[in-house]
């Protein structure tokens, strides 16, 4: 069960650090990118998804709530706001479109 959380956290942060590696340096101003990543992310006080896609697609995320019962939720391309920092956990693809 844990490395059904872990496996797609090291696949993100992979597929980011690559991401921002090879296109940061590429495109002047490139610091959008690492403000709003792909995925799961935190600010001070709000924790966000950014499904990243160019198809339109929409896709289901198991969101990690601490001190409460986890949930799905359907997202949109683009970013979707979770709730509190303090309040959640993380947040990741469940593999299938809605």
């Amino acid at each position: 069960m844990r490395v059904q959380r872990l496996l797609p956290a090291v696949i993100g942060a992979v597929a980011l650090f690559l991401g921002t590696a090879t296109g940061a340096s590429a495109l002047p101003g490139a610091s959008g990118a690492v403000m709003n990543p792909c995925g799961f992310y935190k600010t001070g006080s709000d924790a966000f998804y950014h499904h990243c896609t160019s198809d339109g697609s929409r896709v289901v995320i198991k969101v990690e709530v601490n001190f409460g019962p986890d949930y799905e939720r359907c997202v949109a391309p683009g970013e979707t706001w979770l709730g509190s920092a303090s309040r959640i956990g993380g947040a990741y693809y469940a593999g299938r479109t809605c």
